[in-house]
């Protein structure tokens, strides 16, 4: 039986093979959890995906989010998919049982939220945004606004959003104008307009609490005068029920290229009526906080990207073995040769390939990173802990920018499989390429979290934790170097991470010089360049996990014997698919990047050195 949203295989080898999620129980965070958990775990979550997300799909899409005088009405099948949701605690895996989580570690909160998103990315976008406006209360909220909102949130019975962005602030946060007066009993009155709010307003729930960015009165400009409010849209009362409507209402909601299903809102506070909020965490430290909840939700887009792409290739890859059309290539002259799948010509074959090296590559670059955040929580010593750490810090620009930049061209290539049917509503995969491209806009656009990397993340400790991450590489491609299989790609990928640390070092000192213009000019592509070097990392720590097994299975590691195996064997078949995509990767695929660092460092000015009128136009 064909498979939709993700590959069961991939998923169970990148988390128990390669990253060997298992030791996570040894440690005294997880010491209760155990292998057979997980996959009881990973397995309600793939049924909730596919029996009761994916269902509501297309009805996402074609209904929509409804409007009507400040209400908005989301698809009608939404109700069931966000009960069920709700009553199996998928908002809060992650989190830790005192706060009503299940406690299970975030890699595998990843994998769930990969299903979810692969199955209705609109959907996701719901409890996405109710479970970071929790996080920021469960870390920064007083023990009264705790007990008082968390519970609710957590549990979905309330909503949540981030609301920052403004119609003429855009992504410079600093130039908000929403402001907040203080108020005798220790309140403050809130007036201003965001715009492109998610999940602002919603009939899922009935109080959503926004966690809204203003400046208080008298505060200074930027991005250092702005404080952060928990602004409930129907009053809470202290004993925590709902009181009178709060002055929040939704002007309008925006007409969208896609997630039709996932209402983006322009909310006025203040405007029609009083709105109250209370401070949450200390003033002017709104900026700091809310990063919480932005570097989480960038993390979480990543993955959202990766559910998208994986959902789009395991269409294409179907539909390829199904569809008949043309002879297979070495038959073309015989006129009475059979038509064979399209999944026989070879540039199907080709951008086949290309697909499932990004989806699997991306999926084992954000669970490696989700293990990061894991290991920062359970390392053995305090060092470790840090390290992980940073490397999630380090890694996010890459997860959300070219996960998503990545995630979308497979989406897009989904398309080319199918050719003019995929250009049509009667297939799934052009809603699944409008609804994937928002993730390389929302939560930063990939220039923003290029300029991310350059100009902060490169430069942490002296740049240290980004020398620290290119020397596992060459640790992982030490290792690789020993058996046959491998030998030829390790070689290739420890090249490739020397060439990248040149290339950070010109750059960086660049990014801090007169040059800075040119330097940040470059910055996205140098992500680019950077996301293609660690996923070849990942697909080399594959090809060497999956090599030795694959070696046993056959017997040996020559030609004929692997071929035999790969015939008998679906293990073999699939440890084989392993070694020869890491081959195209790294072979084919990676040497294109070298071109693209060759075109940073020719430092060709014209993009920062011609005149704006020089443009046309």
């Amino acid at each position: 039986m064909a498979q939709t949203i993700t590959d069961r295989r991939d998923v169970l080898f990148a988390l128990n093979e390669q990253l060997d999620i298992a030791q996570l129980c040894k440690t005294d965070r997880y010491g209760d959890l155990n292998q057979k958990t997980f996959d009881l775990f990973l397995q309600e979550a793939r049924n909730v995906a596919t029996k009761e997300l994916l269902p509501t799909f297309k009805e996402s899409d074609e209904v929509g989010c409804v409007y009507d005088n400040g209400v908005v009405k989301v698809p009608p099948s939404f109700h069931r998919a966000y009960q069920i949701f709700r009553e199996g605690g998928w908002l809060t895996v992650a989190d830790d049982a005192e706060v009503g989580g299940q406690g299970m570690p975030h890699v595998l909160a990843c994998a769930a939220l990969e299903m979810f998103a692969g199955a209705n990315l609109a959907f996701s976008v719901y409890p996405m945004l109710g479970h970071g406006a929790g996080k920021l209360i469960e870390e920064f909220g007083t023990e009264e606004q705790k007990k008082l909102y968390l519970p609710k949130v957590y549990s979905g019975e309330w909503g949540g959003t981030m609301c920052l962005t403004e119609p003429e602030a855009g992504s410079d946060v600093g130039a908000l104008t929403t402001t907040a007066t203080r108020n005798p009993d220790g309140t403050y009155s809130i007036t201003g307009t965001k715009i492109f709010i998610s999940a602002g307003e919603n009939d899922l729930v009935p109080n959503i609490i926004h966690p809204v960015l203003a400046r208080i009165e008298g505060d200074p400009p930027g991005t250092s005068g702005i404080s952060i409010f928990i602004v409930p849209k129907i009053r809470v009362n202290p004993d925590g029920s709902l009181g009178g409507h709060n002055g929040v209402v939704c002007d309008r909601i925006e007409e969208k290229m896609g997630i039709h299903g996932s209402a983006t809102c322009q909310l006025s506070f203040g405007a029609k009526g009083p709105c109250k909020g209370v401070l949450l965490g200390e003033e002017r430290k709104g900026m700091r906080i809310m990063f919480v909840m932005m570097n989480e939700e960038r993390l979480n887009v990543g993955v959202q990207a990766l559910g998208a792409a994986s959902s789009a290739y395991l269409y294409a890859l179907n539909y390829a073995r199904e569809r008949v059309q043309g002879k297979n290539l070495m038959k073309a002259a015989d006129k009475n040769a059979p038509g064979v799948p399209i999944i026989q010509h070879p540039d199907i074959r080709r951008m086949l390939i290309e697909m499932k090296a990004y989806v699997e590559g991306l999926r084992s670059l954000n669970y490696y990173t989700g293990l990061c955040m894991d290991r920062a929580k359970t390392a053995a010593t305090p060092e470790e802990r840090a390290k992980a750490q940073k490397y999630v810090d380090l890694l996010t620009p890459i997860c959300k920018a070219y996960t998503t930049e990545r995630g979308y061209k497979v989406c897009v290539d989904a398309i080319q499989v199918y050719g003019g049917y995929g250009y049509t509503q009667e297939y799934p995969v052009e809603q699944i390429a409008r609804d994937s491209k928002i993730t390389t806009i929302y939560e930063g656009t990939t220039g923003i979290q290029a300029m991310d990397l350059l100009g902060r993340k490169l430069g942490m400790d002296k740049g240290q934790v980004f020398m620290s991450l290119m020397e596992d590489i060459r640790k992982t491609a030490a290792g690789a170097k020993a058996h046959p299989l491998t030998a030829d790609m390790a070689e290739k990928t420890s090249t490739a991470a020397d060439k990248l640390g040149a290339l950070a070092m010109f750059l960086g000192k660049a990014a801090s010089g007169p040059f800075a213009m040119l330097a940040f000019s470059n910055a996205t592509p140098f992500l680019d360049c950077m996301g293609d070097v660690v996923l070849a990392w990942m697909w080399l720590w594959r090809a060497a996990t999956a090599a030795p097994k694959l070696e046993k299975i056959a017997g040996g590691a020559s030609a004929e014997a692997i071929a035999a195996a790969v015939e008998k064997n679906k293990d073999a078949a699939y440890y084989d698919g392993q070694i020869k995509t890491a081959a195209y990767f790294i072979n084919a695929m990676l040497p294109v990047t070298y071109g693209r660092m060759e075109s940073i460092k020719a430092n060709e000015a014209a993009p920062v050195a011609m005149a704006d009128a020089s443009f046309g136009g």
